[in-house]
């Protein structure tokens, strides 16, 4: 009785640490992606961060700051198929189900868009030239 007692006390110890003293989210870093130069305005290239997911980055702009550019994942909410940015519509398209986003990652048309879905945006800086983009290090299990 005693062991069953502790056992209780002990699981019941567990979950209010973890109630009071949540898990922290993942480690961000600042990652290097590119020199400005080589993306030009209406061009895109896909990355891969730490953790695997993939990003698609494309430069819509010619000011020479972050705010050229967009980086959102490339996986559809909907589907999980592979989006890609069409420079010539100004936007990025889902081919599984025609589904439609503008370069804030807002879906316009598709069954994304029927559901509210959105494509998650990442913070970008440029410093000295150079592109960066913040993304998590670690998977939170």
């Amino acid at each position: 009785m005693g062991a069953g007692l502790a056992a209780a006390y002990g699981t019941l110890g567990a979950f209010a640490v973890r109630f009071l003293y949540p898990a922290r989210g993942p480690r961000r870093e600042w990652r290097f992606v590119s020199e400005l130069a080589r993306l030009q305005p209406g061009q895109s290239l896909s990355y891969r961060t730490p953790t695997g997911e993939r990003v698609a980055i494309a430069r819509h702009g010619t000011s020479g700051d972050a705010s050229d550019f967009a980086a959102l994942s490339s996986t559809c909410p909907h589907l999980g198929c592979q989006v890609h940015w069409e420079p010539q519509n100004t936007r990025f398209f889902c081919p599984c189900h025609n589904g439609v986003f503008d370069p804030q990652g807002r879906a316009l048309s598709g069954p994304p868009a029927d559901e509210g879905q959105s494509l998650p945006r990442y913070a970008l800086k440029v410093e000295g030239g150079l592109l960066y983009i913040q993304v998590a290090t670690e998977r939170v299990a």
